[in-house]
């Protein structure tokens, strides 16, 4: 049996479970639920920063989705630290590099852990269809800041997403085998 930590926070009595081994959706709004995201070289920023808190915490991301007011994560838990240490590096390494008077982050963020594959399949479906479902695009792969691309069409992008794909290559890879090469859309 996997020990179970629990994290409590005074304010609203939140309970987090860590050091589960299992996978955690995360959501985080924007300070008072404001369309912070306001162009794409924001949302790159945060794209940027997300990675670095991947390599930072020796974390694996799943599946990610950043929209005009909020994001979704679909992570593991970090190896040497707490899921908590690694938001507040996420949150503030990108609030810095922005450089914007103000608060741009709600303090607080939801974390569900996730506890089989069917949820796990269902949460990385909703974080993918999440800008569908807003009208703020037609098709998942038309949003530009999520990881729907990589699972539809195997693109690599600025986050490393760790799928069967990514596995599968760092395998061939290590074995000595070539890269292998998948031709864009269209």
């Amino acid at each position: 049996m996997v020990a179970q930590r629990i994290v409590s926070r005074m304010t609203g009595g939140l309970k987090r479970f860590h050091e589960s081994g299992q996978s955690h959706f995360l959501t985080f709004s924007c300070s008072k639920r404001r369309p912070n995201f306001a162009s794409p070289d924001i949302y790159n920023l945060f794209i940027e920063c997300l990675e670095r808190m991947r390599l930072h915490f020796e974390m694996r991301i799943y599946g990610y989705v950043v929209m005009p007011e909020h994001a979704h994560l679909l992570v593991s838990e970090p190896a040497p630290e707490t899921l908590a240490d690694a938001m507040h590096f996420l949150k503030l390494s990108f609030t810095k590099r922005l450089r914007r008077p103000g608060s741009f982050w709600q303090k607080r963020y939801y974390d569900r852990n996730i506890r089989d594959a069917a949820e796990f399949d269902e949460k990385l479906g909703y974080i993918h269809l999440n800008p569908v479902k807003r009208g703020l695009v037609k098709k998942p792969a038309e949003w530009e800041w999520s990881s729907f691309r990589h699972y539809a069409l195997r693109e690599v992008g600025m986050v490393e997403i760790e799928s069967e794909w990514t596995a599968q290559d760092r395998e061939t890879l290590a074995s000595g085998g070539p890269a292998r090469v998948f031709p864009g859309p269209g």
